[in-house]
């Protein structure tokens, strides 16, 4: 239960908080003087807090809904934990009300934030096209670079796993589940470890770092 309660949280917290994100890179390249007063402290916090308690209580309210529901003789989980949806499959009831929460959740907690995702980066893409010198349009890009490698990584591996059709043969069924067995662990493993090292290459702090790290490397290759 705890294990399916934080994962589903952690997810659902993701998904807004890029949203959230894309509404910050869609503020600073289209409004650039006035994205302080826009995303003040007063702006940014609410924003996060917001993401972090919609996650955490939907994730509460999923989790209790799956818990009240009777197992039968099949308690063999097809994941690398206790996901929920693989969770619902071994249920021997009717898991109508669940559904029918998963599909609100999916419209707040997915789809909502794609569209924001989507619509922010078509109003970026504008922008960035308008800006008559190409180091500034270059400069403009990697401002939505780190987050818009994170949201492909992240919303395509989901994709993958959830939207794709299901296989109706048997050997062709069992090589899906090895498939979506990897998939899990790459968006429930990799991109989690991933993330910091996307965001932190933006950093001046770490490029200097890389650079002075590569340039030992060469010095001590030519030696």
């Amino acid at each position: 239960m705890v294990q399916m309660f934080l994962s589903f949280a952690m997810a659902a917290t993701e998904c807004l908080l890029l949203g959230m994100m894309a509404l910050d890179r869609y503020v600073a390249i289209c409004y650039p003087l006035r994205y302080p007063a826009i995303m003040s402290k007063g702006a940014y916090v609410p924003m996060a807090a917001g993401s972090w308690v919609f996650g955490l209580v939907d994730s509460m309210v999923q989790t209790s809904l799956a818990m009240q529901l009777p197992f039968c003789a099949n308690n063999v989980i097809n994941h690398f934990v206790c996901e929920i949806l693989a969770i619902l499959k071994l249920a021997c009831a009717d898991i109508s009300i669940n559904v029918i929460s998963m599909a609100g959740s999916n419209l707040i907690g997915l789809v909502i934030p794609l569209l924001v995702i989507f619509i922010s980066y078509i109003f970026i893409a504008a922008t960035i096209l308008r800006i008559p010198f190409t180091e500034g349009k270059r400069k403009a890009f990697s401002t939505c670079s780190a987050h818009l490698t994170v949201v492909i990584i992240f919303y395509g591996t989901i994709f993958f796993m959830y939207a794709k059709p299901k296989s109706k043969s048997s050997v062709d069924t069992d090589n899906q589940e090895i498939i979506e067995d990897f998939i899990s662990l790459f968006y429930g493993v990799m991109t989690p470890m991933l993330n910091p090292l996307i965001y932190s290459l933006r950093n001046k702090d770490v490029k200097a770092a890389v650079r002075k790290m590569l340039g030992r490397k060469n010095f001590s290759d030519g030696i």
